[in-house]
């Protein structure tokens, strides 16, 4: 059972990197990853308590133009693995995914500038395809891009499922405790960082008395997220459609008065 899970665990980080250079519907963000793995490993509840902590930590920042970030979803897929395998203490296996998961995230930017690196040579390799009309080569060689995406994931999971037990202990046996600490320290501050990056460039101010509600219902009421994400979206809801009757209306009432001012005119 556990050769199938790892298995199953490499051929998600293998797809997820293709669907996030692709569609991105749903694998490339920490907490979808966290819901596959947790359907992988078998165990939900520690999946996504630590891939709700590691899409915290992505939050408001995204690689415009190309550039390279961090990838907190193949950390979280990482950590969430090791984690389970490791411990069956949630705490300790979010202090866990956070010292393995974060490094390997962090070096998810080096295997990602490296596999566009290898993409434009691959992309050069296509062009001179096409010029000498060479379809069915030109399309063969463009198979190759989506394998070196998928392998910059792949490998470094694979590395992490077949040592995963042992890459635990020499990090942990390495790293002095003062550093797993500050980890489990910057894991809690860290999505506060990243909310506060997401409200930079949402219309925060216009919206205040928005936030201030659903503060008060999770903090002093303890409504469930799910029950709040209810009350915003039908908040959205009725904005959206009294704006839509607002533009409609006054649409009109300039066709009206333009009307009007023809018949004055003849």
């Amino acid at each position: 059972m556990e050769i199938i899970q790892g298995l199953l665990i490499i051929l998600l980080s293998f797809w997820m990197v293709i669907d996030q250079q692709g569609l991105v519907i749903v694998t490339w963000f920490p907490i979808m990853v966290a819901l596959f793995a947790g359907l992988i490993m078998g165990d939900m509840q520690t999946a996504m308590v630590i891939g709700g902590t590691f899409q915290l930590m992505a939050l408001g920042v995204a690689n415009i133009g190309g550039s390279s970030v961090p990838n907190w979803g193949l950390a979280a897929l990482v950590g969430i693995y090791v984690a389970i395998r490791t411990t069956n203490n949630i705490e300790e296996a979010k202090a866990v995914a956070l010292a393995v998961g974060v490094p390997v995230g962090m070096l998810g930017i080096q295997l990602d500038v490296l596999a566009k690196i290898l993409n434009s040579y691959v992309a050069q390799a296509a062009q001179k395809a096409l010029n000498e009309r060479k379809f069915k080569k030109m399309n063969h060689i463009l198979m190759v891009g989506p394998l070196i995406f998928g392998l910059s994931t792949a490998i470094p999971t694979a590395l992490c499922v077949i040592f995963g037990d042992k890459i635990v202990n020499v990090i942990l046996d390495v790293v002095p405790q003062w550093f797993t600490d500050g980890l489990s320290i910057a894991g809690n501050m860290l999505p506060v960082v990243g909310i506060a990056l997401l409200l930079q460039v949402m219309p925060a101010k216009k919206y205040l008395t928005m936030l201030i509600i659903g503060f008060i219902f999770s903090a002093y009421l303890k409504m469930p997220i799910f029950g709040i994400s209810l009350l915003g979206f039908a908040l959205a809801y009725y904005f959206f459609t009294t704006n839509m009757k607002k533009s409609v209306a006054s649409v009109n009432n300039e066709s009206v008065d333009f009307d009007e001012g023809d018949e004055f005119d003849e």
